[in-house]
């Protein structure tokens, strides 16, 4: 989807969300104090490890989103900052599913479906009510509050490097941290941190941290905090790779493919079940 659409990802899809209120995000979200337990416990663990099941991830988006009346971007942004394992495509699509501007209906759960899967003994709360309510439900006093997340990015040092500019260079990101790509090869492998990036798409401290860790797990890699152009410019680099992304749109160089888990499915396909239906005849064989 965010091959095809491009930047349009950034906005309702496939039709406006309904019935929004507001462009911000629940006070009380941002702090896990929505008061339903199984949230609640699910978004302090997001903050506190970068982790949230993706069950908790639908239920949170359907508190923001259906119950709270936000709509679905400033509260995607913020679980994205959160995220070890942040995608936007993934996230995007996410909560517009969950929000109905990227699919048929919104999603709804009620307390006795999160009591259930969030294993939480909650009975009483503004979501104890039937599902054919939920249409007419108003924002709950617990929700009202809003507010625009701080979300901001701090890049590490710009350290000296040196590189070869006689032999071809690797350049990885956020987005492409694969230990083995050519790891046959000499070649000079760059990290590139460019700030234009995380001022569009901003990722916390814990995050940002854990793309350097898994960064020592690629031999000789040196760190750039910086624009592409400027790395190219800076060091003389002739014979580039990087592996395809919407976001490396802008490199220029030898570009190859993600690893896909079926590259033999391509084009666009407007939900994930048209999208399975045709890998599934790759997965039988």
């Amino acid at each position: 989807v965010w091959q095809h659409l491009g930047d349009d990802i950034n906005n309702d899809i496939k039709q406006q969300q309904q019935r929004v209120d507001n462009q911000k995000i629940s006070s009380s979200i941002v702090n896990s104090k929505t008061r339903i337990d199984g949230i609640d416990q699910a978004i302090q663990k997001l903050v506190d490890t970068g982790y949230m099941h993706n069950h908790c991830r639908m239920y949170t988006a359907f508190l923001a989103c259906n119950v709270a009346q936000s709509h679905w971007k400033t509260p995607a942004q913020w679980m994205y900052y959160h995220l070890l394992d942040a995608d936007w495509a993934s996230n995007a699509c996410s909560w517009q599913w969950v929000a109905g501007s990227f699919s048929s209906k919104k999603y709804i759960a009620n307390q006795e479906n999160i009591s259930k899967y969030t294993h939480s003994n909650q009975k009483n709360s503004y979501l104890n009510i039937d599902y054919s309510l939920f249409d007419q439900l108003e924002i709950p006093e617990e929700l009202k509050q809003t507010e625009m997340p701080l979300l901001e990015t701090t890049l590490p040092e710009k350290e000296n490097i040196k590189l070869d500019a006689s032999i071809p260079t690797c350049i990885y990101n956020f987005y492409n941290l694969d230990p083995i790509w050519k790891s046959d090869l000499e070649v000079n492998r760059v990290l590139l941190i460019e700030p234009s990036h995380f001022e569009k798409y901003p990722v916390g401290e814990k995050s940002i941290q854990f793309m350097l860790d898994l960064a020592k797990n690629i031999e000789g890699i040196k760190i750039y905090v910086g624009e592409f152009k400027e790395l190219v410019k800076e060091f003389e680099l002739k014979n580039i790779f990087f592996k395809e992304h919407p976001l490396a749109r802008h490199y220029d160089g030898i570009k190859e493919n993600r690893d896909w888990m079926f590259p033999e499915v391509t084009g666009y396909f407007p939900s994930f079940f048209g999208f399975w239906k045709k890998c599934e005849k790759y997965l039988k064989t």
